[in-house]
C-alpha cells in the first residue's frame, strides 16, 4: 500500500446528503465546508465527486459554479451512496511492480458502517466495486472488515493501527489479533504493525488512527497528545504516546515523534448521537498532490498546528480549512477523502461522459 504523500491519480468524495447525519440546517452548513475543500483541492488533482441519485447532478452543479470552480478537473458522477465517510468504504490501493511498471490493484475489503451501528450501508459497501468497473481495475475481495480511516502507512510496510477498532468483535469476531495481521500482511503488504490502544472520545468509529497518529514520511509519525490532565482524552492520548516513543524502525533507530496539540472536543450545550464530544483532532489532515488539507477547530491551536504540519511538507501548500460543522458529523478532511491510484486522464474523463 502506498504511502498517502505518494502522486495520486484523483481524491474520491461523495456529496453530503444523508439527512440523519446533517438534520436541518446543518446539511447546508456542511456543504459549505465541502465547497472549500473542493475549491482548494481541485486545482491541484482531478476530484471524483459521487453524488446519490436522490440529488440532481445539476444541483450540485450549480454550487460549484457559484464559486467560480474550473468545472473540468471536477467530474461528478450520479451513484447511489449512503453517506460522506469515503476513506472508510472507498477502494485501498496497493502497487505491483511488473518489471519496470507499475500496476495499481483495488484490495475490496467488507465495510459495515463502524460495526453496524448506521444501517444501511450497503450502497458504500459496493463502491470499491463500481471504481473498477467504471475504470477497468482489477480488485481483490478480501472477506474482512476494514475502514481506510482505521489504518495508516508509511509505504514501507510499517503501518499505525489501534487495538479498539480492528480488534473489536463488532468488525470480525472470528479472527484474532494474528488472523488480523496475516490479512493485513497478505493484501496489503504489511510487515510490521505499531498497535495503539483508544482513540478519542466521541469517535463512533470505536477510535480511528486518523485522529491519532499519522506518517508524514518513512520516520516521522505526528501524533496528538493532550496537556490537560484533567481532560477526557488525556490518559487514552498520552498511553498511545508512550507506545509510540518505544518502537523502533526496522534499523533499531527510534521514530522521530512530533506532536500535536488536541483542540476543542467538546460541543457545549449539544450531543451528537449521544455523546457531548466530537472527534476533532488536527491529525485529519489530508496529503494530496501539492498541498495539505488541514482543519482548522481552535483558534488557540490553529496556527501551531499548521506550522507543525508544514515544516515536513516544503514542497506542499498548507491550506487550513475550517471543520466545525464537519466535525459535527463526527469525521473530518481525512475521513471524508480517499486517494485513488492508477486512473489515466482518458478515463475520468471517459467515465464521466456514462452519465452526461
Amino acid at each position: 500500500m502506498p504511502a498517502e504523500w505518494k502522486t495520486h491519480s484523483a481524491t474520491q468524495l461523495h456529496w453530503p446528503s444523508n439527512r440523519e447525519t446533517w438534520p436541518g440546517e446543518r446539511l447546508q452548513r456542511v456543504e459549505k465546508v465541502y465547497l472549500d475543500i473542493i475549491e482548494v483541492l481541485h486545482r491541484y488533482e482531478p476530484v471524483i465527486l459521487l453524488v446519490d441519485r436522490q440529488v440532481q447532478l445539476e444541483d450540485v452543479e450549480q454550487k460549484l459554479r457559484e464559486r467560480a470552480m474550473e468545472t473540468g478537473n471536477i467530474h461528478l458522477f450520479s451513484v447511489p451512496i449512503n453517506d460522506v465517510w469515503a476513506r472508510d468504504c472507498g477502494p485501498i490501493f496497493v502497487k505491483k511492480q511488473k518489471g519496470n511498471s507499475t500496476e495499481y490493484v483495488i484490495t475490496n475489503w467488507d465495510y459495515n458502517a463502524w460495526g453496524g451501528k448506521y444501517p444501511p450501508y450497503d450502497s458504500d459497501n459496493a463502491i470499491p466495486h463500481w471504481f473498477a468497473k467504471t475504470y477497468g481495475l482489477p480488485i481483490l475481495d478480501t472477506g474482512m472488515v476494514l475502514e481506510g480511516g482505521s489504518i495508516d502507512t508509511n509505504g514501507k510496510g510499517v503501518f499505525l493501527t489501534t487495538e479498539s477498532v480492528l480488534l473489536n468483535k463488532n468488525r470480525n469476531p472470528h479472527f484474532d489479533k494474528s488472523e488480523i495481521e496475516k490479512y493485513l500482511n497478505e493484501y496489503l503488504g504489511v510487515k510490521e504493525i505499531i498497535w495503539l490502544k483508544d482513540g478519542l472520545k466521541g469517535d463512533d468509529t470505536d477510535g480511528h488512527i486518523d485522529d491519532l497518529s499519522r506518517f508524514v514520511n518513512q520516520n516521522t509519525i505526528l501524533t496528538v497528545i493532550c496537556e490537560d490532565e484533567n481532560d477526557v482524552n488525556f490518559t487514552a492520548l498520552q498511553k498511545n504516546f508512550e507506545i509510540l516513543k518505544k518502537a523502533k524502525q526496522q534499523n533499531g533507530d527510534p521514530y522521530h515523534i512530533v506532536t500535536l496539540p488536541l483542540p476543542m472536543t467538546k460541543i457545549d450545550g449539544l450531543t451528537v448521537d449521544g455523546s457531548e464530544y466530537v472527534p476533532a483532532s488536527y491529525a485529519n489532515f489530508y496529503i494530496a498532490n501539492g498541498v495539505v488539507l488541514v482543519p482548522l477547530y481552535d483558534a488557540r491551536y490553529d496556527d501551531d498546528a499548521l506550522r507543525t504540519i508544514a515544516e515536513f511538507f516544503p514542497d506542499r501548500d498548507i491550506v487550513g480549512i475550517p471543520c466545525a460543522d464537519l466535525v459535527w458529523g463526527q469525521g473530518s478532511i481525512h475521513c471524508i477523502t480517499q486517494q485513488l491510484y492508477g486512473l489515466k486522464m482518458d478515463q475520468i474523463h471517459s467515465a464521466r461522459q456514462l452519465f452526461e
